[in-house]
This record gives structure tokens, C-alpha cells and sequence, in this order.
């Protein structure tokens, strides 16, 4: 169904949020990937420089062993103790170890088997670079991959993991502060509604005492107890705007007398087809802490929600659940039902089936009742076409 156009503000901001997240999400993975494929380029230039200088030990070896006395061979000594950090091995052609460098001497002291560990792990890696001394007597340069070289290679999953938590310790932040102006945007507006409420209902009283000592006509007497109710729900509205903008002050009282008049409240303005049951613990009382005003605003709406969902006929049923220091309030309809992917929208502000409406009130129930009652309130179950159950958890106090 359409949106009211009083939402399309509000669903068009949210709309821009999810995009916001879309093209945060896509720019992350494109510094990923190209992070890490340019981390496999400088891989590749850096095996390859290993590559040339295990070469040049290969050579250096091999001049060593067929330079003559006379033969000047310190430069093939500063070649071969310039390799500070490739690890090697060399071995002869029947795999014998002759000669290893750069390793954990350390380890090699006391576990036998180390060298043959990392001989193993080397022929698995890279091919070896042989070192043919006469025709067909060939020894052959075993090595691994320097330690800055494995560094490198893992850099761009650590760097990943480094953005990933300053955008979560980013947004976490965002949110707190996000969250904190909302809430002050929220109680200052209810405040001030509350207060630009109570001069009109303060005048309309004093206009109904007025009728009381003026009236003299059947119809108007008649109509003086109905304007009277209505005064004191509109008075009863400012209340609730005034608490949900104050801090909660929670209180312990028995929930059963506030669901049974709202509950009343309701069905009086309900049709006739519809049955509203109230299922009471044993004891006929639960005892929580609550704001009452706001409590029964949060019933009001579920049960309005019920109301909406049947199409005014149907049966609503309230469950009231002690459980384990809980306290289970359940709000039953056999409904058109929710699907459960939305079981978390339905939550959202704007989120609304309906062509009119602002679509806040389960939005508010969720924010009086985990906000202001420190409790939950969620989907229990719901189906397309059987109903939906809202349940409201709270911490319970014994009778």
C-alpha cells in the first residue's frame, strides 16, 4: 500500500541510509581487494628478488668449489655471509644435508628432526636451485620465503582487520551520539507537546464547569459526562507525552487493573464482532515495575494494531505470563499475519501497512518498553494469514 505522503521524508532518509551502508560496504571491499592485490604484486617482485639472490649463493658455491689456490676468493665469501635473511639448506644429490643457514640454531640444538622438517617443507614450496659442480655431480640450494616476505603476505588481512574495527568503534561512536540527540529531540518534543496540550484542555474544563452551572437544555446536560471523558483523555495523552519525556521513575504495581481498563478502552470503540479476551494469572495479579501512563500506552497500541490486523472482526486475546522472574505480557490476533521477514521492520519508524498514519506505534511501544522499562518487546510468531502474537517481557516482582 502507499506510504503517507507525511512519511515520504522519513522512508526517503532511510532509503539514503541503507545506500549510505551500500557504498561503505562496496568501498571496504574495493580497498580489500586492491590492498591485496598489490600485496601479491610486491609479493611476487619480492619472491622473485629471493629467487635471484638464492642464484647468486648457487653461484657462489659453485666458483668456491672450483677456484684454485691462487684464486682470490673473498668476494665469494662476502656474497655468501651477505644472506642475512633467506633461510637455505644444501644438500647433495643423494639428499644428504651439508650445509643450512639462517635457521633456528637453537631448535636445530635440541630437536634432531627440525632440519629435516624445514628440508621437507622447502622442496613442498619451491623448486630447488641446483648447483652442478661436475658433469653429472649435482648439488642443489633449498630455501623458504623470508620472514618480512610471510609478513607481507598477511598485511592486507590484518590491515582489513584494522579498518573493520575503527569503522565499528567509528559507527558505535556515531550511533551513541546519533541515538543521545534523538533522545534529546524526542523528550523535548513530547515535553513541549505536553505543555502546548495542557492550556487548551485547562480552558476546555473550565468551559464544561461553566456549561454545568449554565446549562439548562436536556441535550447539552446530557452531553456535559461525554465532553468530561474526552477532557480527561486528552489530559490523560499530555500525561503520557510529559512521562516519555522524563526520565523513567519505575514503580511497583499490579499490570493486571491497567491491561483490564485499556483493554475496556478499546473494545468500547471496537465493533461487535470483535471478542477481546484478557487471560489472567492464577492469583488475578502480576506485579512489575512500570510507568503506568506509559504502560498502558504500549497495550493501547498493540491492541490497535490487533484491531487493524483483523479488520474488525476477530478475536484478540491478551495472555499475562509469570515465567522465571519474568513477566510475559503475549497480544494475540488470528490476523492477516506478518511475514517473518519483517518481523524487525515492523519496529521501524514510518513502518506502516496502512494508506494513513504515521506508522510509530509499535516504534514507541519499543521504545517505552526497552528504553523506559529496561524490557523487550518482539514478534513472538506470525504467519500470512494466522495471526501474529507480540509479546512484552518484563522483570517481575512477587505479589
Amino acid at each position: 500500500m502507499a506510504a503517507p505522503l507525511t512519511l515520504l521524508p522519513v522512508i526517503g532518509f532511510l532509503t539514503q541510509q541503507g545506500r549510505f551502508k551500500v557504498i561503505l560496504v562496496v568501498v571496504l571491499l574495493l580497498i580489500f581487494a586492491a590492498s591485496i592485490l598489490y600485496t601479491h604484486y610486491l609479493s611476487r617482485q619480492l619472491a622473485a628478488e629471493e629467487r635471484r639472490k638464492v642464484e647468486l649463493l648457487a653461484t657462489a658455491f659453485k666458483h668456491l668449489n672450483e677456484a684454485d689456490p691462487d684464486t682470490d676468493i673473498s668476494f665469494l665469501f662476502h656474497v655468501i655471509e651477505s644472506n642475512k635473511t633467506v633461510p637455505l639448506i644444501v644438500t647433495d644429490s643423494a639428499g644428504h644435508i651439508l650445509l643450512h643457514k639462517n635457521l633456528d640454531e637453537a631448535r636445530i640444538a635440541r630437536d634432531s628432526a627440525y632440519l629435516l622438517r624445514q628440508l621437507q617443507h622447502m622442496k613442498a614450496n619451491y623448486e630447488p636451485v641446483p648447483i652442478e659442480y661436475t658433469r653429472g655431480n649435482f648439488q642443489y640450494v633449498y630455501y623458504r620465503e623470508t620472514p618480512l616476505l610471510t609478513q607481507l603476505r598477511f598485511f592486507p588481512y590484518i590491515q582489513f582487520f584494522f579498518i573493520l574495527l575503527f569503522l565499528l568503534v567509528a559507527y558505535l561512536t556515531f550511533n551513541t551520539v546519533r541515538r543521545a540527540e534523538q533522545n534529546r529531540v524526542w523528550a523535548g518534543m513530547a515535553k513541549e507537546t505536553a505543555h502546548q496540550l495542557g492550556t487548551p484542555i485547562s480552558a476546555l474544563a473550565g468551559w464544561v464547569d461553566y456549561l454545568k452551572l449554565q446549562a439548562r437544555e436536556p441535550a447539552v446536560i446530557q452531553m456535559l459526562p461525554e465532553m468530561e471523558k474526552d477532557i480527561q483523555r486528552l489530559e490523560l495523552i499530555a500525561e503520557r507525552f510529559s512521562k516519555i519525556g522524563s526520565l523513567p521513575d519505575l514503580s511497583e504495581h499490579d499490570i493486571v487493573p491497567f491491561i483490564r481498563r485499556t483493554a475496556e478502552y478499546v473494545r468500547r470503540r471496537s465493533s461487535d464482532k470483535v471478542q477481546l479476551l484478557i487471560h489472567e494469572p492464577a492469583g488475578g495479579s502480576a506485579h512489575a515495575l512500570i510507568v503506568p501512563q506509559l504502560f498502558e500506552w504500549v497495550i493501547e497500541n498493540l491492541l490497535k494494531n490487533a484491531l487493524d490486523a483483523i479488520n474488525g472482526q476477530g478475536h484478540i486475546a491478551i495472555h499475562i505470563l509469570p515465567a522465571n522472574g519474568y513477566l510475559h505480557v503475549d497480544v494475540q490476533d488470528d490476523g492477516k499475519g506478518i511475514p517473518a521477514s519483517q518481523f524487525k521492520a515492523v519496529f521501524k519508524p514510518g513502518f506502516s501497512t496502512k494508506k494513513r498514519g504515521w506508522g510509530l506505534g509499535l516504534s514507541l511501544a519499543k521504545r517505552i518498553i526497552e528504553d523506559f522499562h529496561n524490557g523487550k518487546i518482539m514478534v513472538k510468531e506470525s504467519a500470512p494469514g494466522k495471526g501474529t502474537t507480540f509479546r512484552i517481557t518484563l522483570k517481575s516482582r512477587p505479589a
